[in-house]
């Protein structure tokens, strides 16, 4: 069973940036589809970023897009979040998701994955 710790958030100021780590076990994260989920207090969680098994493909919401980076570490089988120019709307917890059975259609769906990690908190500061 597919098991996810991220690690990586924090407090940081508006425009500055954070690098979220996801830790992988119990498989390979060449062969899931994985995401990174945002919550925002009374808000419903949002994928944010997503990457195909093979790695080539990285859909982004519009919210992040030019300003977030997903990326996967075959090797040290870790998925990554770079983020980059961070707004006080980037607030929340972020959690790491993945499933092997993802349509690409539905990839920034939180609700199409069935692992989850426990979260870490990003907090952006005005």
């Amino acid at each position: 069973e597919m098991q996810l710790v991220e690690s990586g958030g924090g407090w940081v100021e508006v425009g500055g940036s954070l690098r979220l780590s996801c830790a992988a076990s119990g498989g390979a994260v060449s062969d899931y589809a994985m995401s990174w989920v945002r919550q925002a207090p009374g808000k419903e969680r949002e994928g944010v970023a997503a990457i195909w098994p093979s790695g080539d493909r990285t859909p982004y919401a519009d919210s992040v897009k030019g300003r977030f980076t997903i990326s996967q570490d075959k090797a040290e089988n870790t998925l990554y979040l770079q983020m980059n120019s961070l707004k006080p709307e980037d607030t929340g917890m972020y959690y790491c998701a993945a499933d092997a059975w993802v349509p690409f259609s539905g990839i920034l769906r939180p609700d199409a994955y069935g692992y989850w990690g426990q979260g870490t908190q990003v907090t952006v500061s005005s």
